[in-house]
């Protein structure tokens, strides 16, 4: 084999294995990327469980002292938005249940195990997104 024809396979080679290398790198950072995403997601949903979580609490404290702000119920409106956004399902219809009972006469234990719920179904929400990423 000549010169030239030994170096034209080096060439290929080389050209080969560069584009074989490029290939997997781009298909390893789309993937961080997509992981990245999730996990930003992730904490996004964990924020508003939060503070849907704040805001029930700032309301049984007025409930249960007399004391607090005509905000409050406000705050509790915007943070109920925000989990209704984020879903799923079985975390929204605890938190309108949670909403309902603040709004009604619940008593203490029912808003208790209202709240309970809601902390139950958001945990297992957060979890099953974590399996996923």
């Amino acid at each position: 084999m000549s010169e030239v024809g030994i170096a034209l396979i080096a060439a290929g080679s080389a050209l080969a294995g560069s584009l074989v290398t490029g290939w997997f790198s781009r298909s390893a950072a789309r993937m961080m990327l997509l992981d990245q995403r999730r996990v930003r997601g992730l904490e996004q949903r964990r924020q508003s469980y939060l503070r849907f979580l704040e805001a029930v609490e700032v309301r049984l404290l007025t409930r249960w002292t007399g004391e607090g702000q005509g905000s409050d119920r406000f705050e509790l409106q915007r943070a109920l938005g925000a989990v209704l956004l984020e879903g799923p399902s079985e975390v929204v219809r605890a938190a309108r249940e949670m909403e309902r009972r603040l709004r009604g006469e619940g008593t203490p234990d029912g808003l208790e195990g209202a709240r309970e719920e809601f902390v139950r179904a958001a945990r297992r929400a957060l979890a099953g997104d974590l399996d996923g990423v």
